[in-house]
């Protein structure tokens, strides 16, 4: 990525503009290889990426990186053991080198304090450092996510194909909506993840999450509504405050 100049980054924006969401994928397998991978939080929408990936021809030999963070939800869990199996997922999980225990015993319940600053070194330790470790450990160059621009303010200056801490992120359903992501789990049978039938339209750790209610939505009803994101999806120069010395 870092030989990637502009005018190459550019024309690969205008080809992906028009491909469909699995010719998205498939551009991906096609033009790096094994240095491509999927990032999966098996939440409310996640069917839908890994289905297209399980149809690719070689599809099912690439890494699917899933950071478990120790902390979500029993209905998570469960749903990832029935979507591994149904799409026979290459699962790689991501993990804090640091337990849950041992984390709280040194710097607390960091998610309770209301304090933006705690919440980002959480998910530094808990998100951040563990995905950029997996994505060393297996020569990751690009890998694709399920976000979408409508979900965050930051999301909505997002394109196909960005920059990402050295490598590249594509972002195959970037211009889909609620419906379409809907639709195609009607159309293609995908299961639903428990927590949506309890008003979950997003579903994260347990304790940063929850139902839609009243005027809250989507990821409005995350992180007690102290941020949007939770660095992964930022640029190194967003970060850098997260990615301090360590714990």
């Amino acid at each position: 990525m870092r030989t990637l100049i502009r005018e190459d980054l550019e024309a690969a924006r205008d080809r992906l503009e028009s491909l469909t969401a699995p010719q998205r994928l498939a551009w991906a397998v096609e033009h790096c290889g094994d240095g491509f991978a999927l990032t999966t939080s098996f939440g409310i929408q996640s069917s839908v990426l890994l289905h297209m990936l399980s149809r690719l021809p070689t599809g099912h030999s690439v890494p699917v990186i899933w950071v478990d963070t120790g902390y979500l939800p029993p209905e998570t869990y469960q749903y990832s053991e029935q979507l591994i199996e149904l799409f026979d997922v290459r699962l790689v999980v991501a993990q804090s080198s640091i337990s849950p225990a041992r984390m709280e015993a040194l710097h607390g319940r960091l998610w309770e304090t209301g304090d933006v600053v705690d919440l980002e070194t959480y998910h530094r330790i808990r998100k951040v450092e563990p995905l950029e470790q997996a994505m060393a450990d297996h020569g990751v160059t690009c890998w694709a996510s399920g976000v979408r621009s409508s979900q965050t303010d930051h999301r909505r200056s997002m394109s196909w194909l960005d920059p990402i801490r050295d490598r590249l992120s594509l972002r195959p359903l970037l211009d889909w909506t609620p419906r379409d992501i809907y639709y195609y789990m009607q159309e293609h049978d995908l299961p639903q993840h428990p927590l949506f039938e309890k008003g979950y339209s997003t579903v994260g750790d347990w304790h940063s999450s929850g139902p839609d209610a009243g005027e809250l939505s989507g990821r409005e009803t995350r992180f007690g509504g102290l941020k949007q994101e939770c660095g992964i999806h930022l640029p190194q120069d967003a970060v850098e405050g997260l990615m301090g010395d360590g714990i």
